[in-house]
């Protein structure tokens, strides 16, 4: 999708829908708002006063004017101004480009949500509204080669009518456009089959976008990872016939500054192996890499928005199957760090790449290390659905996850860490087991990954929860979500300042 700034009024802008809105409550439509009511004959005005729209959060009137160069006017709800944020431009700029898409609507005119009585920076505004346009404007297209095309191009013009505004509208503008993109690409990972979305894949991905952005990339093969001595990723692998693939992309933005890693889990299929899981929840598995792709796509954003930070992003890529060469439950693997660890369960193997992956980072000079990952059903159970999990030993490190996670709209709930919990996943022939007891299991799953760190700073989030949804509120669209992506990138931005 194309998106333009243009310096205008919105009652000059030719287009097929304008997007304006209205704040709960308010019974006189003021501003952008106001002018379009006014070349209405008061028409959003009868429908307040006849209680037809209310200004509630995402609710959306359609008008078809006769008498103005403009095909629909799409009105959307601000909500109550007093709980007014950035994430609900976001998410009233997503609903709204969603109702003005539909039909053959080519062109979409939108005031800038949450800059005028809505008080908030105009370049943070600018840039909530496209991102939660573009959010809401993907789609994954699948793989139906006799369907339709329902393609269509839509451009997306910014409207703001003040000169001196223009400038910031623009950073603004950008900025979105990196950030949507980021996630979409994120949430086109998680789409796409486990067939096709397998490790080679996601290294090929990996090298495109190095080769956009001019990121440096190592991918590590099989024999890599043998001379390494990683035997908690090959141990995962093992039972696969899809080669394994440790993906790193580096971007140095302050040559000889610390480096912070992210690390994302890359299981492009779990089956859970030889302990196996429920086959009801089993396609859903294809998002077991939901983690290693939101750091994909934050790999690609900051190599765009270029933060003063040396980041390092790490995939480590397998899938996890049954067969007659699979890890089996009480097998003894030996970790790149030379600790060894106990398998009770094959299904708890995203710690286990991880832990491999993580010793890798700090071995590559990473200071700071963010892991992400689709870790546990037990956060779900804990946290639901509203916030991923974030396990930390590091208060600072985890207080810099929550602060950007809260500019992005991507809520994280710190669990506690106690050494009580490290006592549950003792092991009686190595130095530890892949799993604890059931109590806690976000927790200690969480905790297992942090002893193969030796000194840097550790941060883990957990999105089993959070990387995919059925929900089509707001930008949310059905299938993978992105999440983290975004947080990830802000989390950059944040630590270079």
């Amino acid at each position: 999708m194309r998106v333009q700034v243009v310096q205008q009024d919105l009652l000059q802008t030719q287009a097929d829908a304008w997007i304006v809105n209205l704040f709960q409550g308010v019974t006189k439509p003021a501003g952008a708002t106001g002018a379009v009511d006014q070349a209405l004959d008061g028409q959003i005005s009868r429908l307040i006063e006849n209680g037809e729209f209310s200004g509630k959060l995402l609710e959306t009137v359609v008008l078809y004017p006769a008498n103005l160069a403009v095909g629909k006017v799409i009105v959307v709800g601000l909500g109550e101004a007093d709980k007014f944020d950035l994430e609900r431009v976001r998410q009233v700029a997503g609903a709204a480009y969603k109702v003005a898409a539909r039909g053959r609507t080519r062109q979409i005119a939108t005031i800038v949500h949450g800059a005028g009585i809505g008080g908030l920076c105009p370049v943070a505004c600018a840039q909530a509204t496209v991102e939660g346009s573009l959010l809401a404007a993907y789609k994954y297209k699948g793989k139906k080669p006799n369907a339709k095309d329902e393609d269509k191009f839509v451009e997306l013009l910014v409207v703001e009518h003040k000169p001196e505004k223009i400038a910031a509208v623009e950073r603004g503008v950008k900025r979105g456009q990196i950030m949507a993109q980021a996630a979409n690409l994120a949430r086109e990972l998680v789409n796409t089959p486990a067939n096709l979305m397998t490790p080679t894949h996601m290294a090929a991905v990996a090298e495109q976008v190095a080769q956009e952005t001019g990121l440096e990339l190592e991918v590590l093969e099989k024999e890599d990872m043998e001379r390494l001595g990683m035997g908690c990723l090959l141990g995962v692998a093992q039972g696969s016939a899809q080669p394994p693939k440790l993906i790193t992309l580096r971007y140095e933005g302050n040559p000889g500054g610390e480096t912070l890693a992210l690390v994302g889990k890359g299981i492009t299929f779990d089956s859970g192996g030889i302990s196996l899981k429920a086959s009801a929840g089993m396609p859903n598995m294809k998002t077991d890499m939901a983690g290693g792709a939101a750091v994909l796509g934050a790999m690609k954003a900051i190599a765009q928005l270029k933060p003063k930070i040396n980041v390092l992003g790490v995939v480590p890529c397998t899938e996890n199957l049954p067969s007659g060469t699979a890890l089996k439950p009480s097998d003894v693997l030996q970790a790149m760090t030379g600790q060894t660890i106990e398998i009770g369960s094959t299904d708890a193997e995203g710690r286990l790449i991880l832990a491999d992956a993580v010793a890798y980072a700090e071995s590559k000079g990473a200071s700071k290390i963010v892991d992400v990952a689709t870790l546990t059903g037990a956060c779900g159970v804990a946290l639901g659905d509203v916030y991923a999990g974030l396990v930390s030993t590091n208060d600072e490190l985890a207080e810099a996850v929550i602060a950007a996670g809260s500019q992005t709209g991507e809520r994280f709930w710190r669990l506690p860490v106690h050494d009580l919990y490290r006592e549950t996943y003792k092991s009686d022939v190595a130095d530890l087991r892949n799993g604890g007891a059931r109590g806690g299991g976000a927790i200690t799953g969480g905790l297992i990954i942090s002893e193969f760190i030796k000194e840097a700073a550790w941060a883990h989030l957990d999105i089993a929860a959070m990387a995919r949804t059925d929900n089509s509120k707001g930008y949310s669209v059905k299938g993978g979500t992105g999440f983290a992506t975004r947080t990830l990138i802000q989390l950059a931005e944040n630590l270079a300042e």
